[in-house]
């Protein structure tokens, strides 16, 4: 870790505690979750290549990009990301369903039943994966965090953003997803964030409404 890497995690974690409450955004944009056979038949002879790690601590945006190719457009260069998944899937913006000519329903991770398929091509081959979603808005937190908000798996949330320009948004229906090894990030779509207007950098933080129980 670069210095200029190491005072930032400092001021986030000094932000962090003396607002409990702050959890911070992660935009994240279209990209697609492969099997190590599907990436293979893609990427015939490689391995999946880090490009950057990502907040939470298994997971990177790998090197490897691909084209999403629906029945009235396509999405060029869109990240893989890796480690591994047991089931290959694709996530897109609810804009980008009238680019594609698709209509991929919000759903969280994995839930994939009923999903539209799509054609991935690589510059080495094509194939068609079924399993297009927009993610559902959700929460990764440790447990100690659910604890702290007093939310369990799949609770609904509310997160309000004070966003650029003044445009404050209160994100509804927001599902808690702890697990032990999780790090505290709210992940929003570009969609979600342009309404907001929430920036792409690494420094946007939205706080938790604890509603109070009757």
């Amino acid at each position: 870790m670069d210095e200029e890497h190491l005072r930032t995690l400092i001021r986030t974690i000094i932000k962090e505690t003396l607002n409990p409450n702050l959890v911070p955004i992660g935009v994240s944009n279209h990209h697609v979750h492969l099997t190590e056979e599907d990436f293979q038949k893609l990427f015939p002879g490689q391995k999946i290549e880090m490009l950057k790690k990502l907040r939470q601590h298994a997971d990177f945006a790998a090197k490897q990009t691909v084209d999403l190719i629906g029945p009235k457009g396509t999405i060029k260069n869109v990240r893989l990301m890796g480690p591994y998944r047991s089931h290959s899937q694709v996530e897109i913006a609810r804009s980008e369903n009238f680019t594609l000519g698709i209509n991929a329903p919000i759903r969280m991770s994995g839930d994939l039943d009923g999903t539209p398929s799509i054609k991935v091509r690589s510059p080495y081959a094509e194939i068609e994966i079924q399993g297009v979603i927009v993610a559902k808005r959700h929460i990764h937190m440790s447990l100690e965090d659910a604890k702290r908000f007093g939310v369990k798996l799949g609770d609904s949330m509310q997160v309000e953003v004070d966003g650029d320009g003044g445009r404050k948004t209160i994100f509804d229906d927001v599902v808690a997803r702890p697990r032990e090894d999780f790090v505290l990030e709210m992940h929003i779509d570009t969609d979600e964030a342009n309404a907001a207007n929430v920036g792409l950098g690494n420094n946007s933080y939205g706080k938790v409404i604890i509603k109070k129980k009757n």
